[in-house]
């Protein structure tokens, strides 16, 4: 089913979903391949198509993808003990975030977004091709589910033990690096509203910095 948003819509209000993911919900595999194949237009280096894509269904080891995102981020909390005062809605966030953790060992389904290569020792140049080549279908595939009502969390903390997803999951280490943890589930209620950012005015010129 389709919400028939607009693309304006669609660009304005897809969020990344921690609290109101529905983790009792199957999320069918026709859906999701449904929306890579939209995700997989994104413009990538010299169209190449390098990038792989591991979906994670299986319960078992999502669990166990869950206890490395628990672990991971105890190891956060640990060593960070920050004050971020740029978002107003900080303290929302963090309670979010704390949802997520408490829930994402039961997400229905999980995405893993490979680019070729690993970006370590890389220039400047040759990592921004690399990211710039994977990014773009990933938050592709971010509004193709939100068209669908289904929300996904944007987490990159697991590859701080990216070897261990890596083993867990037989990823090529060397060959591939990953780009994030992407659990994925049907949303509770569609009405996602515009997210608070800094005004234009604060981080726009023009032919200068």
């Amino acid at each position: 089913m389709k919400l028939n948003l607009t693309v304006d819509e669609v660009l304005s209000t897809t969020r990344s979903v921690r609290k109101r993911l529905d983790m009792s919900k199957p999320v069918p595999r026709q859906v999701i391949e449904e929306c890579l194949e939209l995700a997989l237009q994104a413009p990538n280096g010299s169209n190449r198509n390098d990038w792989r894509w591991v979906v994670v269904d299986d319960k078992e080891k999502i669990a166990k993808l869950g206890n490395i995102y628990r672990a991971t981020m105890a190891d956060i909390n640990r060593a960070y003990r920050m004050d971020v005062g740029i978002d107003p809605h900080h303290s929302a966030l963090m309670s979010s975030v704390a949802a997520l953790v408490d829930s994402i060992d039961r997400a229905p389904a999980m995405v893993v977004p490979l680019m070729m290569g690993r970006a370590e020792g890389k220039s400047a140049m040759e990592q921004a091709a690399m990211w710039g080549s994977v990014i773009q279908a990933v938050w592709s595939l971010f509004l193709a589910l939100r068209e669908r009502g289904i929300g996904a969390a944007w987490t990159t903390i697991t590859l701080q033990r990216e070897r261990e997803v890596a083993d867990l999951l037989s990823i090529p280490f060397d060959q591939y690096t990953q780009v994030g943890l992407f659990p994925i589930a049907y949303t509770i209620g569609t009405d996602f509203k515009k997210a608070w950012r800094k005004p234009l005015s604060e981080v726009l010129t023009y032919n200068q910095f």
